[in-house]
This record gives C-alpha cells, structure tokens and sequence, in this order.
C-alpha cells in the first residue's frame, strides 16, 4: 500500500556535451534504501518519487508499457526487512499512484520480469530456491519451478520460449521452459551469477559473474559457457543493444569500496569497446527501445545515469531516492 507521494521536481542533476536528440519515454528505479519507486520523464527531466510499505529491489515494465511490477519485502522506517511476507506491487504507468494489487511472493524475492505477452509474471525466490508465476490477469500464482540455490536476476530469451535465472549460490544458470513450467538444464558458469542477459537474435546469452570481475558468454543452443571477459569490480546486471554490437556492464563494488564504472563489450570479440565512469554503486541496467540511451542506476549516489551508446558519454545524470537498485524503462 501507498503511504505518501513526494512533490514533482526537475529531476536533471548534470547534463554533459551535446547530442543529436534528448532521449524521450520515462525511467523507474526501485529505491531500497529508503521503500520508494522513482518515476523520471526523460524529456523534461520531471522526476516523481512514491512512498511504498515495501523496500523495492527490481522494477519492471510490462511489454505493452502499461504496468509496473515491482518486488521487495516489508519496510519499516523506510529500510527492508528480511522477515518473510515479500510482495509483489503492480502499478498502472498512467496513474503511478498506488498499487492496483499486491501478491505474496515467498520470504526472498529478488528480481520481476513477465513473458513476452506480459499476462505472466516471473518472480525469483533466492530463500525458496524458486521462481514463482504469477497470472496477472487472475491475480494468482500458477506455478514454482524450483531452481539452482539463490535465484537472483532472470530474463526470457527473445523468442519468449525460456528464462534464463542466475543462481548466486550455484555458480549456475537455471534454464527453464516457460510453457512447461519446468527446468531443462543447468549451466556451471562461475562464481556469484546475479544477473543475465541475451542477444538480440537469442544465440548467445550473458551473466555476470560478481566474485570473478568477468562477465560469462554462453552458446543457447549447446546450453555451454564459451569464454570469460573481465569487467570493472563486482559486475551485477548488463543489457546488449538492439543490434547486439555492444553489452554494457555495471559494475558496482562494494559499499565500502563502490565502483563507478560501465563495461561496454563488443560480445563478437570479447574486447573492451570503453570504460565509461557513472555514479558510485553503478547495479541496474535499462536501455531505450532504439538502443541509442543505456540508463544506469547507482547505488551509493542515489542517482542515475543516461548514457549516449553513439558518444560512449554520460549525458545526463538524475537524482532519485535513496539505494537505487533495479531500473526499467518505458518508452513514449
């Protein structure tokens, strides 16, 4: 439920050179730290935060752009609470005011995505071992599907056919079969898997391996990790653009330590393409439908970044709530 809703701001912090068109559509990222949801219109840098009575780690907008899901568990004082009871708040984008429903999702859910239909939603369970489903419509849950220990981060292929879930304390990827429900193959792929990623054309999958420093490629279709390539300190999500030409990579540190910088791999060659530097605590990963802007949330500076992929450059920098984690963007 709903507790309080801040004023509209300008949200814009930094802007940085020039580009050839403002990115356009809305940002959101689920503040942790202090149990809100930012909402960040992008063409005139108005940013809307909400108070919730859950602590949100991952956002997510629906394919059609019309909802909002997001998980996290109970909040008191404006800081989670690991004593069961996580939830699953979906908003309408067009009021963004309070939650249409909420659904309970286990004790530890991590990360929220929907098939490609957006009528199905997927929720990692990392206490449970689990990804539970959810029918939005019905508002219920369909299905568990037990996967490797501590699910985290969870993406479905482009052909909407499997969710790839990276298991923390596996070392492993859980590939499953949506429309069977089920698990069909697990992939060893390295130490503390927390998010993946796919190629556009689905032949190639990515994970971020956050105890190594190195991001894993995996061949889809022999269900095989292929090559590492090492990134920054402590990657956590990465997202490849439209044309599969670059992978960008966030990688955070750690509280102590933060990191600041962005990976951007060419994943045809395994090279660097450019180390970009962003806010302290750089986690969450979104990009725009044309793949000309990456949104990078931070952490440590409570902020995110927008990030030109023709320039390499951070053009824009916004201030959200505190303990921004998971990102999602919804175009215009």
């Amino acid at each position: 439920m709903l507790k309080t809703i801040t004023a509209i701001v300008a949200g814009a912090l930094l802007t940085l050179g020039a580009v050839s068109a403002a990115p356009m559509g809305t940002v959101y990222t689920a503040n942790e730290r202090d149990a809100s949801i930012s909402q960040v219109t992008l063409g005139n840098g108005q940013t809307r935060t909400i108070k919730l009575d859950m602590a949100p780690h991952n956002v997510q907008v629906s394919p059609d752009g019309k909802l909002l899901l997001a998980v996290g568990m109970p909040a008191m004082g404006g800081h989670q609470q690991h004593a069961g009871g996580g939830q699953l708040q979906v908003f309408s984008t067009g009021t963004f005011d309070k939650p249409l429903f909420t659904l309970p999702v286990g004790n530890h859910p991590a990360h929220v995505v929907t098939d490609l239909s957006g009528k199905h939603a997927f929720v990692s369970d990392s206490e449970a071992n689990e990804v539970m489903v959810f029918d939005l419509d019905a508002r219920t849950q369909t299905a568990a599907i037990k996967t490797g220990k501590y699910p985290h981060g969870l993406r479905p292929s482009p052909d909407g056919k499997t969710l790839y879930v990276a298991n923390m304390k596996d070392n492993s990827i859980s590939v499953i079969d949506i429309e069977q429900a089920k698990e069909t193959f697990r992939i060893p792929v390295g130490k503390a898997p927390v998010q993946v990623g796919f190629a556009p054309d689905g032949r190639q999958a990515y994970v971020s391996l956050s105890a190594e420093n190195t991001v894993g490629m995996i061949d889809t279709t022999k269900h095989t990790l292929v090559t590492k390539v090492p990134v920054g300190r402590t990657p956590i999500q990465m997202y490849a653009t439209p044309d599969g030409k670059q992978v960008y990579v966030a990688n955070q540190g750690t509280s102590k330590l933060p990191d600041d910088k962005v990976s951007v791999i060419d994943p045809s060659t395994g090279k660097i393409l450019a180390t970009i530097k962003v806010g302290k605590g750089a986690h969450g990963v979104a990009i725009s439908s044309d793949g000309a802007y990456v949104f990078v949330s931070n952490i440590e500076s409570g902020t995110f970044s927008v990030i030109d992929t023709a320039s390499k450059q951070v053009v824009a920098t916004h201030k959200v709530g505190a303990g921004p984690n998971g990102i999602s963007y919804q175009p215009q």
